[in-house]
């Protein structure tokens, strides 16, 4: 059922950024898949909005259903404004990652905490003009978020690593050998993707909670096996069930506020705005 979007007619609370081999939440009751307009023009695909034990949720495929939209091409902007114009606080993106080192092995689940940014060629802000808004990234991960999918992940057993820097890169190409060994000997990076930024810089000027659940699918080029899209896809389609039953667990956590003592996403530009 496609609805068209109407301000104040649709609403949720929680929303899904679905990546790699999550495109259809599978999960998600009483679906309608509805279509936001923007002044960035139009999200990646439809919005599923539905419910999850009684959460309103919103489940979004950043690269659009069948991954038709390459990392670089994505329109982040359309996106977060499309999710903050149905009432979403909270964010949790779902990511494939290589790793770059040895204990973070393909199959398991990362909670980042850092990152750094080698992209190039994208649109970081809201705030292009008239207005700019100077945000503080120092802790650019909802650590309340980041606790509970920690917390969720473990008690059903799946190994998930509650640190991490995440290097994001232009894509849509994989590392070289030489730029695979920067990012883990020189920039000491944990994994590496193609899509967090600016996806976390919009989140945070737009004050949502916002985490993503990376899930380890290779180990980059440094272990000097190239990296296959087909290996990707291989690990990608074990991990996406899981994460399913993670996302299942954590929504109905997401019901209330962000604890204030943990997060302070919420009020990301209440010292940011020149």
């Amino acid at each position: 059922m496609i609805k068209l979007f109407k301000p104040g007619g649709v609403h949720a609370d929680v929303a899904i950024i679905g990546g790699s081999g999550l495109y259809d939440p599978g999960i998600v009751e009483n679906p309608i898949d509805v279509k936001v307009y923007t002044p960035f023009g139009e999200p990646s695909d439809f919005i599923t909005v539905g419910e999850i034990e009684g959460v309103r949720v919103a489940f979004l495929p950043r690269h659009g259903k069948g991954h038709r939209i390459p990392p670089h091409l994505v329109n982040y902007r359309a996106n977060i404004w499309a999710l903050k114009s149905l009432g979403v606080k909270w964010i949790l993106g779902v990511s494939a990652v290589g790793s770059l080192r040895e204990d973070y092995r393909p199959g398991d689940f990362v909670a980042p905490d850092q990152f750094i940014d080698m992209t190039k060629c994208r649109t970081y802000s809201f705030f292009n003009g008239a207005m700019v808004a100077h945000v503080s990234m120092a802790d650019p991960f909802c650590d309340d978020l980041r606790y509970k999918l920690i917390e969720v992940s473990k008690r059903l057993g799946y190994t998930i690593h509650d640190k991490g820097t995440y290097i994001c890169i232009e894509g849509p190409r994989f590392s070289t050998r030489a730029e695979s060994r920067v990012w883990k000997e020189v920039f000491k990076a944990d994994i590496i993707g193609m899509t967090l930024v600016p996806e976390v810089n919009l989140a945070c000027e737009a004050e949502l909670c916002y985490a993503i659940l990376a899930m380890v699918t290779d180990y980059d080029v440094w272990a000097e096996r190239p990296v296959t899209a087909d290996e990707v896809e291989k690990i990608m389609t074990s991990n996406v069930e899981r994460a399913r039953n993670i996302i299942r667990e954590l929504v109905p956590q997401l019901n209330r506020d962000p604890s204030i003592e943990r997060c302070s996403c919420c009020r990301a530009l209440k010292h940011a705005l020149v």
